[in-house]
C-alpha cells in the first residue's frame, strides 16, 4: 500500500526575500505551510542575521535545487571597523573597541588580498551545518567545532561607502 503524503503537490521555485531574525529552515517551513506543499527545500542556508534572496524549491523543483546550491552568489555586507564582538557579528556583545584611522585608499588596497581564489575557514557563527546543526547554534552554546579551510572564489569585492 502506498504511503499517503501530507500536503499537496506544488511544483515550482519561490524566490523569498528572507527577513532578518529567522533561520532559512524556519522560512522554508512557513512557505511549505502556506502552500500546504508536500515537499520543499531551500538552496543554501542564510544566517538568521542575513536578509536576502532565498530560493525555495517546491515539489519537483527540489530535484533542481542542487544546481542552485553550487551556483555563484552575491552578498552585500555592512561592517563596522574598530569594534569587535564576542560573536564576530552584530548580535554579539562588544568586547573591544579601538580608534580606526585608515585612509580610504589603504582600505581599498587591503581588499585585494580577499579577491580571487582563497582559502576560507568558516566562522563559528555561520549557517554551515555540523552533524545536522548550524555552527552558530554550537557557538552560542560556547562549543567550538574545528573547521577546515575551504576554497572559495571572490569574483568581485568593492568598497561601496
Amino acid at each position: 500500500m502506498a504511503r499517503r503524503r501530507n500536503g499537496r503537490a506544488v511544483d515550482g521555485i519561490l524566490v523569498l526575500d528572507k527577513p532578518m531574525g529567522i533561520s532559512s529552515n524556519r522560512a522554508l517551513q512557513r512557505v511549505k505551510h502556506l502552500y500546504n506543499a508536500a515537499k520543499a527545500g531551500h538552496t543554501g542556508a542564510l544566517d538568521p542575521l542575513a536578509t536576502g534572496m532565498l530560493p525555495i524549491c517546491l515539489g519537483e523543483a527540489t530535484k533542481f535545487s542542487q544546481y542552485l546550491l553550487e551556483a555563484d552568489k552575491r552578498y552585500e555586507v555592512t561592517a563596522k571597523l574598530g569594534e569587535r564582538t564576542n560573536t564576530s557579528d552584530s548580535d554579539g556583545e562588544v568586547v573591544s573597541t579601538r580608534p580606526v584611522n585608515v585612509a580610504v585608499g589603504t582600505l581599498i588596497e587591503a581588499l585585494d588580498q580577499f579577491r580571487g581564489p582563497i582559502m576560507q575557514v568558516p566562522s563559528m557563527y555561520s549557517a554551515l551545518k555540523h552533524n545536522g546543526r548550524p555552527l552558530y547554534e554550537y557557538a552560542r552554546e560556547g562549543i567550538e567545532i574545528e573547521r577546515e579551510a575551504r576554497p572559495i572564489t571572490v569574483f568581485e569585492l568593492k568598497l561601496l561607502s
